[in-house]
């Protein structure tokens, strides 16, 4: 599996699976359908792996190629989280293990520039995320003076794709690749999505949720996420359920968007498809493996 292919199968399973609140092949909402989120990644997926472009241009141009097909912000935090990956990748080869893999990516953090931080700016405002709203110190409507990794950890109090600039990505591997299966394999099914996206869900507030509604109603989200993640993690087959299509409903219905902890479970994915079968920092195993990265 290539780089791009698993970005692209990861992207595939986030609207083929329901996940309350978010865009699905069930379940449309908030202005958006899932063949918006499919054609973006189609158009994302060239510009993200092009060897030759750093982190910062790679999330620009991708950002830009979304806009043509889209007309709208539908992966910009999918983005932002999978370029560093993506580059930490190629720099190793293929089938990484995941501690070399996450030491990698934070090597990647660390040598991100001004040039990195004003291409990601660009890409920023130019998506313009829900709630985006303006900062004293580092707006993406200005010029940054600091690099891509100190601006993002100036936003991290306040956004979880910026955190993890911050932290080295630590959710996706603390928290996001333990809650896959550890014989997933290349089967990834709906039951195995649903437990990495509650996992976020359900532990820290969504950053989406708190711009637009504020952290109430964010914190109210999670504890009507606690009890599916315990049923999934028990191994419930949730979607036999018709009150979990009811609460992803009512969560549209009320314009609840939990878009960070979508962006997160995505690069989950992607990231799980990258590491070779071995027992990983994160304490989870993973049945993939990788070739041919360009």
């Amino acid at each position: 599996m290539t780089l791009r292919d698993a970005f692209l199968r990861a992207c595939r399973l986030d609207v083929q699976v329901r996940k309350p609140g978010n865009v699905s092949l069930a379940s449309p909402g908030h202005g958006m359908d899932a063949a918006m989120f499919l054609a973006s990644a189609q158009a994302a997926s060239g510009p993200l792996f092009e060897s030759a472009l750093g982190v910062g241009e790679r999330i620009d141009k991708a950002v830009e190629a979304t806009w043509s097909v889209a007309g709208c912000n539908t992966n910009l935090g999918i983005l932002l989280l999978c370029a560093p990956i993506a580059v930490a990748v190629q720099r190793l080869g293929p089938a990484p293990d995941a501690r070399a893999l996450r030491s990698t990516i934070e090597s990647v953090l660390a040598a991100l520039d001004l040039d990195d931080a004003r291409h990601a700016f660009r890409a920023i405002a130019r998506a313009n995320p829900g709630g985006l709203g303006r900062v004293e110190d580092q707006d993406v409507h200005a010029a940054p003076t600091l690099n891509l990794r100190e601006a993002m950890a100036l936003a991290a109090p306040r956004d979880r794709i910026a955190q993890q600039y911050r932290d080295g990505f630590a959710d996706l591997f603390e928290l996001g690749l333990p809650a896959l299966p550890p014989a997933a394999g290349e089967t990834i099914d709906a039951a195995a999505v649903q437990r990495v996206y509650l996992a976020f869900l359900a532990t820290v507030p969504d950053s989406h949720i708190v711009r637009k509604r504020g952290a109430a109603m964010a914190q109210a989200v999670i504890e009507q996420a606690r009890p599916w993640r315990r049923r999934a993690a028990a191994g419930e087959a949730l979607d036999a359920d018709p009150a979990f299509a009811a609460w992803d409903d009512a969560l549209k219905s009320d314009a609840i968007n939990p878009g960070t902890s979508a962006d997160l479970t995505v690069a989950t994915l992607f990231l799980s498809a990258l590491i070779k079968p071995a027992q990983g920092a994160a304490g989870s195993t993973d049945g993939r493996r990788t070739k041919g990265f360009r």
